[in-house]
């Protein structure tokens, strides 16, 4: 039933911006098109925090990314003109295709402290969509189905699952929901997708006779069914179809090495936009080699 356990890695992205890093992870490096999970926070910033802890300009190709928060705000500026902050159980969903610079900054903490924690994902496309022209979408309210029932209260993200469809336009099958479960309440892990795996953001589930803890994903087989809280916990449930091998470089995602050495090329040149109110300042190409 559990195919692997990854255990968050907790990293710096400098400024006192620490994440807890689950994919890509040596032995599975994507669940689906799920190529990049990061766990933020949870993280106390304090008013009159310093700029450094923003996340400044930077770029992206062939994948989406998806930013969704339990707690706090984040503000989120881009190439294409996109200028929105997000809240909790809200989803940015920025699709980078052929190329796309954003910023992610507190300002809310900068004006008046602010408490953070949610995770930001990134989704691979697709070989046939991964130069497609960048774009950005905002979703709340009705565009995230949510439902109850016994003592399982869920909100879906991205996807179909639980005979539910999010807005979100995502270029190939998957699914993307946050679960907050009472104690001792059960909930189905989507079936009808060839790779699976849930996250326990906090609180204890089991699974198959296995107890997992915050902080652990899940990969499963085809054979697991459902999880149950042992406590009050936070699931996000995730999996989809596989979209083929990726190769990584910084923020690139790419079908193609050579794709990726252009984009680093592309954006150590200057010759990527950056969002309009973040011109002065962005974040240098990394020293690591290309694949």
């Amino acid at each position: 039933m559990i195919e692997m356990v990854i255990e968050q890695r907790r990293r710096s992205l400098g400024g006192g911006l620490e994440v807890g890093r689950v994919l890509p992870f040596a032995k599975k490096r994507m669940v689906g098109p799920f190529i990049f999970f990061d766990h933020m926070g949870p993280l106390t910033l304090p008013a009159g925090v310093d700029r450094s802890v923003d996340v400044r300009p930077h770029p992206h190709i062939g994948l989406s990314t998806v930013t969704y928060l339990f707690d706090g705000e984040m503000m989120h500026r881009d190439s294409v003109g996109s200028e929105l902050a997000v809240r909790p159980k809200e989803v940015n969903w920025m699709t980078a295709g052929s190329g796309i610079t954003h910023s992610e900054r507190f300002e809310k903490a900068r004006a008046q402290g602010d408490h953070l924690q949610g995770i930001q994902a990134w989704v691979a496309l697709p070989t046939e969509h991964e130069e497609t022209a960048p774009s950005f979408s905002h979703h709340e309210g009705d565009d995230l189905p949510q439902w109850s029932d016994a003592g399982v209260h869920g909100q879906l993200i991205a996807g179909s699952a639980y005979g539910l469809t999010a807005t979100a336009r995502t270029l190939s099958p998957l699914f993307y929901a946050h679960l907050d479960m009472e104690a001792g309440a059960s909930a189905e892990i989507p079936a009808g997708f060839t790779e699976r795996a849930f996250y326990v953001a906090s609180g204890a589930v089991e699974a198959g006779g296995q107890r997992f803890d915050a902080g652990q994903m899940a990969v499963v087989t085809s054979a697991a069914s459902g999880i149950k809280a042992l406590e009050r916990s936070t699931v996000m449930m995730l999996g989809g179809e596989p979209v083929g091998e990726r190769f990584l470089y910084w923020n690139f995602v790419s079908s193609s090495k050579d794709r990726l050495r252009q984009a680093a090329e592309d954006w150590k040149a200057g010759r990527m936009k950056l969002p309009d109110a973040d011109h002065d300042e962005y974040i240098p190409l990394p020293d690591t080699p290309l694949p």
